[in-house]
């Protein structure tokens, strides 16, 4: 009966390591995504290569687990790496925004400073 009761609680604590570790991909994918404040600078930093880093590793563990998890792990993943597919899109097209409209606006600066010469 006290085996029954260690394997339980041993099950109960390997899910909320699982659930942590699906978390804290999650929340560095956020922060790389610039979604998320960078705690040590303050700062919304955005680095997407590093954020598809996090959400291939996500996907790899999804991969790798298959079959292995709960219902309950399997759909909290699943859920996480969707919402993570979907940020990352957002941002990549901003990001493309961006750099298409940065070249518009340097343009805009040098014909203000031609013509107050």
């Amino acid at each position: 009966m006290a085996e029954k009761t260690t394997n339980s609680s041993s099950e109960e604590q390997n899910q909320a390591l699982f659930i942590q570790l699906i978390t804290m991909l999650y929340g560095a994918a956020m922060q790389q995504m610039g979604k998320v404040v960078n705690p040590l600078t303050n700062k919304a930093e955005k680095n997407l290569d590093l954020a598809k880093l996090s959400v291939d590793m996500l996907s790899m563990v999804e991969e790798r687990t298959k079959g292995n998890l709960s219902d309950e792990e399997a759909r909290f993943l699943s859920d996480s790496l969707f919402q993570l597919r979907m940020n990352y899109v957002d941002e990549v097209k901003k990001t493309a925004e961006e750099e298409k409209e940065a070249p518009k606006e340097e343009e805009k600066k040098e014909e203000k400073e031609e013509e107050k010469k």
